[in-house]
C-alpha cells in the first residue's frame, strides 16, 4: 500500500504547483560584493517555496526570506537586489514578466527554470496517484519534452538575459535528484518510479547545463550538495508529500541554505 497515494490529500497538487560569464568575463559575485546589482529570476526553487517565511506581499509567488537569493543578499549587502522569482514560473513567465527587472546595470543574475515547462508537478501527481506503468509513461513524456522542446525555450530566455544585461554574471542552477535509491523509504513510490524520476532530473540538468554553457553562463549542479539528502536518505532536504501540498517535492529551509546557497556562491 502506498502511504503517499492519498487522492484526497493530493488532488490539488497539480493545480497548486503547476510545478518555480558573458561578454568580457565579468567579476564574480565574491569580487563584486556590495557593488553587485543582483536580480533573482526563476521558479519555485528560486522563490523558496517549501522553505516557509514567505513575504506576504509576494502572494502566490511565495518568495521566502529563507530562499538562497534572499540569503545571499542578506549576507553580501549588494547595491541592489530584486527578487523576481515566482512559484510556478515557466520560461514564458520569465520572458514576459520577470525580465523587466533586468537592465544594463545588472551585474549578477541567478535562475532556475524549466521544471514547470517539463510538467514536473503533473508528473509527480501522476506518479503519486496512479499505477507504476502510468507513472513511467508520464515520466517518459516529460523526458521527451526536456530533450526536444525545452532547449529552444531555454535559449530564448538566455538570449533575452544576455540582450538586457550583456555584462552580467549569470548563474543558472539545476535541480536536485528527488530520491536516494535503495534508501530508507518503506512505502510510497516503487524503486522503478524513483529511478525514472531521478533520470528525468538528470535530463533537465544536462540540457540546462549545455544551453547555459553555450550562452556563456555558469551552471551550478545542485546534486553536489543535495547528495545524501534526497528523499529516502533519512536526512532529506526536500519535502516528500507535504502540507500545504504545493510545498511537496521542494527544498526545505535547510535545502535552500545548505543545498542551494553554497552552489550559488560557488557558481556566482
Amino acid at each position: 500500500m502506498r502511504v503517499s497515494r492519498c487522492a484526497g490529500f493530493l488532488s490539488a497538487f497539480l493545480a497548486a504547483s503547476s510545478l518555480a560569464l558573458i561578454g568580457t568575463a565579468p567579476a564574480s559575485a565574491a569580487q563584486l560584493d556590495g557593488a553587485a546589482r543582483y536580480v533573482a529570476l526563476g521558479d519555485s526553487y528560486s522563490s523558496g517555496l517549501g522553505a516557509g517565511s514567505y513575504d506576504s506581499g509576494s502572494g502566490s509567488c511565495k518568495r521566502s526570506s529563507k530562499a538562497y537569493p534572499a540569503l545571499w543578499a542578506a549576507a553580501n549587502s549588494p547595491a541592489s537586489f530584486t527578487f523576481a522569482a515566482c512559484s510556478g514560473a515557466r520560461t514564458g513567465d520569465v520572458l514576459n514578466s520577470q525580465l523587466t527587472s533586468v537592465s544594463g546595470d545588472t551585474t549578477l543574475v541567478s535562475l532556475t527554470v524549466g521544471g514547470n515547462d517539463a510538467g514536473f508537478a503533473d508528473t509527480m501527481t501522476t506518479c503519486v496517484l496512479y499505477s507504476e506503468s502510468t507513472c513511467l509513461s508520464r515520466v517518459q513524456q516529460a523526458r521527451t519534452y526536456i530533450n526536444t522542446t525545452l532547449p529552444g525555450k531555454l535559449d530564448q530566455v538566455y538570449s533575452a538575459i544576455s540582450g538586457k544585461a550583456p555584462n552580467a554574471r549569470v548563474a543558472v542552477l539545476g535541480y536536485p535528484r528527488f530520491y536516494k535509491l535503495s534508501g530508507s523509504c518503506v512505502a510510497g513510490l516503487t524503486e522503478k518510479e524513483r529511478a525514472a524520476i531521478n533520470a528525468a532530473a538528470d535530463d533537465i540538468n544536462a540540457v540546462t547545463a549545455k544551453r547555459a554553457a553555450d550562452h556563456g553562463f555558469a551552471f551550478g549542479d545542485a546534486n553536489t550538495t543535495f547528495a545524501g539528502h534526497e528523499i529516502c536518505s533519512g536526512s532529506s532536504w526536500l519535502h516528500s508529500v507535504a502540507y500545504p501540498v504545493e510545498e511537496s517535492y521542494h527544498p526545505t529551509a535547510t535545502g535552500q541554505s545548505s543545498g542551494y546557497l553554497p552552489v550559488f556562491r560557488a557558481t556566482a
